[in-house]
């Protein structure tokens, strides 16, 4: 119990440290809902993809993307200033830093997902099947940016976790976004389909545009449950090995 208590109080400063910089948890909300209103503006009939249905699912992995910069930021930094060092010094498991650490952040990315569907809706996003799928993938994905943020802030300094993001945000925007990924083909349909962002955003517009259910897109569910996975394990991994040195 004590350890479950020590990983809320973590969460509870980190939290606090959100609070204390609403300028940038300003620009994470309305940086994404302006690219939502400006693109979606953009659309017309020939440009399907620009439509509230199938634009705000990319929208809402480019807010995830800056939601994963924010966690690795502030990690980053603590390990700089040294803080990150006398933390490790509680009684604390690995998976209780990675919980206290990414729980505020995982909360800030439904917050912004649910921000962007409200505001899809109104402009005409529609769901023709189930929400709760479409809410399992949206926080598998949350889950999965902030634990990568958690690995890049673990192992980078400040200066190369904005690396990472550019480059991971590059990988969610080629992995269809706001583009039929299917037409352009080629290397970027292969790179595409190695990762999970494509997958979500197949599985996430096949409920929404068609209907789809769980045996529809179970093959992309696997793909974006195992990569979740994966960087939550490594998250842990890597704090451990950071506990151990």
């Amino acid at each position: 119990m004590s350890t479950v208590l020590g990983s809320m109080e973590l969460a509870k400063r980190n939290l606090k440290e959100l609070i204390r910089d609403p300028l940038s948890v300003g620009i994470a909300l309305a940086l994404p809902l302006v690219l939502l209103l400006t693109l979606q503006a953009l659309g017309s009939d020939d440009t399907l993809f620009l439509t509230p249905t199938l634009l705000t699912p990319g929208i809402v992995l480019f807010a995830f993307v800056m939601v994963m910069f924010s966690s690795a930021m502030i990690l980053s930094r603590d390990r700089e200033t040294s803080l990150l060092a006398r933390l490790l010094t509680a009684p604390l498991r690995a998976t209780d830093f990675v919980s206290g650490y990414s729980l505020p952040y995982v909360l800030v990315a439904i917050a912004q997902a649910a921000l962007l569907f409200a505001v899809g809706a109104v402009l005409g996003l529609r769901i023709d099947g189930s929400v709760v799928l479409v809410a399992l993938v949206v926080v598998l994905m949350a889950v999965f940016f902030v634990a990568l943020g958690m690995v890049f802030g673990a192992l980078l300094t400040v200066a190369q976790t904005s690396g990472a993001y550019a480059l991971v945000l590059m990988l969610t925007i080629f992995g269809g976004a706001w583009f039929d990924l299917e037409e352009i083909g080629g290397v970027f349909l292969t790179i595409g389909d190695a990762l999970p962002f494509k997958h979500a955003l197949d599985a996430m517009r096949a409920v929404m545009a068609d209907g789809a259910g769980f045996g529809d897109i179970s093959g992309d569910l696997y793909w974006i449950a195992g990569y979740t996975l994966a960087a939550v394990a490594a998250a842990v991994v890597t704090f451990r090995r950071r506990m151990l040195e």
